[in-house]
């Protein structure tokens, strides 16, 4: 099998940065290679900033917060932005969709779907203008004031740090909060996928936001830990590995800065006794596949009962083996390539060591046949894996799947929690009652039930060394806001029914 001819695409100003609402000219001539994941060929070049570029980055957006107009806008005046960002995101799905590809070799259909989504995230913010609690009246307590308000205003300069496996979605899940609360952002672009950062910045370039509102750098970690030192941003939204989490949030307790950490995971998956073996693995072989197991939540831990291990291991295994590798912008193909050189190198790694360790390659783990360029690899499943094997344990970030054996629900339930991550879950079963236990009894931030899914809508993130906070829906808000108390001695006249309830209640 070879790859089909990729489709041309173009980026605007990827010799510049997106500073102070300019097209600025970086501070050196070094720059990034990008390479596509398909043919591992050279698709365009990239500024790579340096500190001065960074400092210059944190200046725009600290003048645009401590003087400018921005966080002295109405949140409706803000949403009007986001809604015109929205609009023209809309026209540029293509664009975005195409680059992501690129990119991180994730197939055309899901980045064409993901860039689809970006629009109705950017609105749901804005929607939140008028609904979301920015200010509530109090009673306050005894021989305290007379009125009582919690005001919850922009926590200021915010460093948005965003991986290459979802470049797109990271930067807008960030922004959009990040600006309808009214703070300034500076978007550091992964080195690996830093394209949609030009596309945005030419939107917020086309839709008049105030100069340093919006800016966009791409760097590498040497620059990042600059941004998350800087005293000039207040606080640092991270998308990536525990282990940076790990740096970034020690750094941060060093001056007190604000955080969201949404870290990795080694999700698991518990399939009962009740739940249809087939159906179990057509939901897990599809999303073991999804942008080629890069993604943070997916399920790489499939737990069930000893009696039904080995049907679901066979069940899975046809699947992996009928899955079709290749071009990701062939129709054809269920999976692409992986992003990078050093990301197949870290997955056949992983494999290795899996074998090493005893358990059992039931299909995959190799460069698929036919595909001699291109960071490829077979999506791979192992059988017989024990919770303490490394590949149960660590994040590997590639389609690699391990089926673990339990002695009943109870002990799958044990297992599952037996990590030192919390990110996301599942539960298969026909009876939503048991789904819902289950689920209750998970430590994770998200649980689905009969499937893999995300919803940005609803807020996600992790428990134990899956992260900090959370990103998307009204739970995402809080993370951009400052929470202050102000008594007085009556109630302005803009709140026209102060609460009656009891002291501290609204």
């Amino acid at each position: 099998m070879s790859t089909t001819i990729e489709p041309s695409v173009t980026l605007n100003n990827s010799d510049k940065f997106y500073i102070g609402g300019e097209w600025v000219a970086p501070s050196t001539d070094s720059t990034f290679a990008l390479h596509s994941g398909a043919t591992e060929e050279v698709f365009a070049t990239v500024a790579e900033a340096q500190e001065a570029d960074l400092d210059r980055a944190v200046a725009a957006a600290r003048q645009a917060f401590d003087h400018g107009p921005w966080p002295r806008m109405t949140h409706v005046q803000r949403a009007g932005y986001l809604t015109a960002f929205a609009d023209e995101l809309e026209r540029r799905v293509e664009q975005i969709s195409t680059l992501w590809t690129y990119e991180t070799g994730a197939i055309l259909p899901v980045t064409q779907y993901g860039a689809a989504e970006l629009a109705e995230v950017l609105r749901f913010h804005a929607s939140l203008a008028t609904t979301y609690p920015f200010e509530t009246s109090r009673n306050p307590g005894p021989n305290s004031a007379a009125a009582g308000l919690v005001v919850r205003e922009p926590v200021g300069v915010v460093g948005a740090i965003v991986p290459w496996n979802g470049p797109a979605m990271m930067m807008v899940w960030k922004a959009a909060p990040a600006l309808l609360t009214g703070c300034t952002i500076i978007i550091k672009a992964s080195p690996e996928a830093p394209a949609a950062g030009y596309v945005l910045a030419e939107i917020a370039d086309s839709i008049g936001l105030p100069p340093g509102v919006f800016n966009v750098i791409t760097a590498d970690r040497e620059v990042s830990e600059l941004l998350v030192r800087h005293r000039g941003v207040d606080k640092i939204s991270f998308t990536g590995s525990t282990a940076a989490g790990r740096k970034i949030g020690s750094i941060l307790g060093g001056r007190l800065g604000r955080a969201t950490l949404e870290l990795g995971g080694k999700s698991p998956a518990i399939v009962l006794d009740d739940y249809d073996i087939d159906a179990a693995a057509d939901a897990l072989a599809f999303q073991a596949s999804f942008i080629t197991g890069q993604v943070c939540g997916s399920l790489t831990r499939v737990i069930v009962t000893k009696n039904r291990h080995d049907a679901l291991v066979d069940a899975l295994a046809a699947r992996f083996a009928a899955t079709t590798v290749g071009d990701p912008f062939d129709p054809a193909t269920m999976m692409g390539p992986l992003a990078s050189e050093a990301q197949r190198t870290r997955v056949e790694g992983y494999i290795a060591q899996g074998v090493a360790e005893g358990a059992r390659l039931v299909t995959g783990g190799h460069r698929p046949a036919g595909l001699d360029r291109g960071y490829f690899i077979e999506p791979t499943l192992f059988a017989g894996v024990s919770n303490d094997h490394v590949i149960a344990r660590e994040e590997i970030f590639g389609p690699v799947t391990s089926v673990i054996a339990a002695e009943d629900e109870a002990d799958a339930v044990r297992i599952a929690n037996d990590t030192d991550f919390g990110l996301s879950g599942a539960v298969f079963t026909g009876d939503v009652e048991r789904a819902y236990s289950v689920a209750r009894q998970l430590r994770t931030g998200a649980v689905s039930h009969n499937a893999f899914r995300l919803d940005p809508w609803m807020g996600f993130g992790g428990f134990k060394q899956s992260g900090i906070g959370r990103e998307g829906g009204i739970e995402g808000v809080s993370g951009y806001l400052e929470t202050k108390s102000i008594l007085l001695d009556s109630y302005p006249a803009h709140v026209s029914t102060p609460v009656q309830s009891g002291p501290g209640l609204s």
